[in-house]
């Protein structure tokens, strides 16, 4: 996740679901964001019912809600957060939505919106795990201190489970010398959390939402598909996938 917009959370979270699915992975994807840009990405029909607002708030059980292993999110979500401001155990709303298809997937990932309100405090105290990607450009650690310190927040009154397990490095041009800059001192800064694989910057993965697919299958054998792929080989690996729900962010 990230407060930041624009650092290609939904593409990664797109992406890697694409990715893990190769991998055998039972994949849940949770679009929490009232763009619903996830859901179109996945090519969820816009007039689809019910939806993620409609579990959260109480009016329909999150498995019901689900399309093609996808629970999508329109403008309606928008009002959820004042549904759910008057709500007892307001933070916990959708980590009890998700205990049912909890049991059913192997992991969870759950898009939310690039700023701190309810829906992203529902999606970390849903989850154990964040990844956390960020642009290799200017301003790339902006916000990510603060969010680092919302997450500790998280976990000290609400979610003791949770944990940032993972940043990733997308639109990583290594043909400048800022690109290299910027990776280099988000590893200094987060050590072992970064992993090695970077993600470039890719027309093809640009390109890819508007034919509805992500790189993976848009363009199989490009850098952008071939790196996601290494990404979520590293996040297997580090024991983020096998019964886990991981929350990334939204946008981008």
């Amino acid at each position: 996740m990230s407060q930041k917009g624009g650092t290609g959370k939904t593409t990664t979270v797109r992406t890697l679901t694409d990715v893990m699915r190769r991998l055998d992975v039972n994949v849940l994807a949770v679009d929490l964001d009232p763009q619903g840009n996830l859901s179109d990405y996945f090519d969820v029909p816009a007039d689809a019912d019910p939806t993620v607002a409609d579990v959260l708030a109480g009016q329909a059980k999150a498995l019901d809600a689900i399309y093609d292993d996808v629970l999508p999110a329109n403008l309606g979500l928008a009002e959820s957060e004042l549904i759910l401001a008057g709500k007892m155990g307001r933070e916990m709303t959708l980590r009890r939505a998700l205990r049912e298809p909890g049991k059913r997937y192997d992991l969870i990932l759950i898009d939310c919106p690039p700023s701190l309100g309810l829906l992203t405090v529902n999606a970390l105290v849903a989850a154990e795990e964040v990844l956390i990607p960020i642009q290799c450009e200017y301003y790339a650690l902006e916000g990510l201190g603060q969010l680092i310190r919302n997450v500790d927040l998280v976990r000290a009154h609400l979610n003791p489970r949770l944990r940032v397990s993972t940043i990733l490095l997308t639109m990583y041009d290594g043909r400048t010398k800022l690109a290299d800059q910027v990776a280099a001192e988000v590893r200094q800064h987060f050590g072992d959390l970064v992993i090695e694989t970077l993600v470039p910057r890719s027309v093809k993965v640009s390109e890819a939402p508007g034919y509805g697919q992500s790189v993976m299958t848009y363009d199989p054998g490009s850098r952008g598909a071939t790196s996601y792929l290494e990404a979520a080989r590293e996040i297997a690996v580090r024991g983020a996938v096998k019964g886990a729900n991981t929350v990334e962010g939204g946008g981008g």
